[in-house]
């Protein structure tokens, strides 16, 4: 694959990113790609492994040598084939995945992995300016009703595959725009909405049908929902998680995504009553995953007089961890684009108390240093450290903690059983609730998790809803092993 002394002739080159001064007065993406003659050395990287771990690694089994092979003969067009067959929107993965290809690389183990990501985002972003991208409808419909409950990767992905196959699909959005949290949790500047628009349009195009400001089971009756022949609910997981502290009640204590959310909607002109701002506040973000990054980002577009990010875990190392070994996903320190924007990061702290006025207004965070006691066995133990308590002067505190699952009310209401996680129940590979015609996929099966996990049941529970409405199904499935069959 690729050239045969490519990785060691050509050095791992990642695309550029505008000066920091400039980007942050906006909110447009600020990466600068790579020129294609450079494009072409990185796919030359890619070695001829014998076993290719980047599959492993890969959810949706992407067929990375391959395209990356495509990519230094300057096969661009084949290449954006290859990546179409196994992955509906590189668009998004290419900018959003954490890239667990790379982590994989038989590469990386001994010099920097082959830029993976960079590889797929250049594919797709060729692809669609020579016009090589274009609806594909079905050249026949089977007469079968599918109605797709929400909108983010995982729906999107299911509702393109089962219309592919010839079903007539609908999805329900409960926004008023689709795209799920790719639309408003996801700030523009890192991807920006045209990227989403130009993809729901070729959706559209192939006949899939989108109905927005329809929340199934409130503005919807869920009854309502029998006129289909099978169901597919996508609706991620969304309830957010608290932080139970005392003062968590002030005014200026947020979550995250409310947020991010308001700040999107004000990009593209809606008019937010009460908007919370972070311009020339001090600016604490509790959580130390994407979303707290996100909230950075943001807090410094909007002017913020500091900003300062608390982590309850360990700081991971610089390097791979000996506990997360070649090929696994590493226990290693990540610094965003977003924290080179300028943010103070804080380890083994957690916050005590949110500390308010008379009025009800934050003004302080109460802390204290932490240490995680291991006992074999036995869950880890979190021990304050005496003498380290801190107050911190705080205006806004934004909770970006995850979320601990789907919202419980639609499953209530459809009669789904639910797993200890609060999931909606359905085996992986099967997809299949206990109601028969009612599938689930994505965050709302699996728990809080990755673009390319989401992208990946949506695409495996059509093929198994296809099979439940036709018997048989001729949709692609990504086997144990990672590679692609058609059956």
């Amino acid at each position: 694959m690729g050239k045969v002394t490519g990785f060691k002739e050509f050095e791992r080159q990642d695309e550029s990113y505008e000066p920091v001064k400039d980007r942050i007065k906006n909110y447009q993406e600020f990466t600068i790609p790579l020129s294609e003659e450079e494009q072409t050395k990185q796919g030359s990287r890619c070695m001829d492994c014998g076993i290719p771990f980047c599959h492993s690694g890969c959810p949706l089994g992407n067929l990375i040598p391959d395209f990356n092979h495509m990519v230094h003969q300057g096969e661009w067009q084949k290449a954006s084939w290859l990546l179409h067959s196994t992955n509906n929107f590189p668009e998004f993965t290419g900018r959003l995945c954490p890239a667990p290809c790379e982590k994989s690389c038989v590469l990386g183990i001994i010099e920097d992995p082959v830029a993976i990501e960079e590889i797929e985002k250049s594919i797709v972003e060729r692809a669609f300016k020579e016009g090589w991208i274009k609806p594909q409808p079905p050249k026949t419909r089977t007469g079968k009703t599918i109605a797709i409950v929400g909108s983010g990767p995982a729906g999107l992905a299911a509702a393109q595959q089962l219309n592919r196959a010839g079903h007539t699909v609908t999805v329900f959005e409960r926004d008023d725009a689709i795209g799920g949290l790719l639309r408003y949790g996801i700030p523009n500047f890192k991807m920006e909405k045209g990227i989403i628009d130009r993809r729901v349009a070729i959706l559209e195009a192939e006949g899939i049908t989108f109905k927005t400001n329809v929340n199934v089971g409130v503005n919807y009756d869920v009854k309502d929902l029998k006129a289909f022949d099978s169901v597919v609910l996508c609706g991620g997981a969304t309830e957010r998680r608290s932080l139970p502290t005392t003062g968590a009640d002030a005014d200026g204590v947020v979550q995250a995504m409310d947020f991010l959310t308001q700040q999107t909607k004000v990009v593209f002109g809606q008019d937010i009553k009460d908007q919370v701002l972070a311009t020339d506040k001090n600016v604490i973000v509790i959580g130390g995953g994407d979303t707290g990054s996100d909230c950075v980002g943001t807090s410094n577009r909007q002017g913020a007089k500091s900003v300062v990010n608390f982590e309850i875990m360990p700081k991971p190392p610089g390097h791979r961890s000996p506990s997360t070994p070649w090929p696994f996903w590493p226990l290693q320190l990540k610094t965003s684009s977003s924290h080179q924007e300028g943010v103070e990061r804080n380890w083994l702290i957690n916050t005590k108390e949110f500390i308010k006025d008379e009025n009800g207004k934050l003004t302080a965070l109460k802390t204290v240093n932490v240490e995680w006691k291991m006992v074999p066995g036995q869950r880890p133990q979190l021990i304050e450290i005496a003498g380290t308590e801190k107050t911190w002067p705080c205006d806004l505190a934004l909770l970006a903690l995850g979320f601990t699952g789907p919202e419980a009310t639609l499953a209530d209401k459809l009669g789904l059983e639910k797993d200890a996680r609060s999931n909606y129940k359905a085996e992986y590979g099967k997809y299949q609730t206990n109601v028969p015609h009612i599938f689930t996929a994505g965050d709302m099966r699996r728990g809080q998790s990755l673009i390319v996990w989401a992208i990946s049941e949506g695409r495996e529970a059509a093929r198994q809803v296809d099979i439940y409405l036709m018997g048989k199904s001729n949709l692609p499935s990504k086997d144990m092993t990672g590679d692609l069959v058609a059956m």
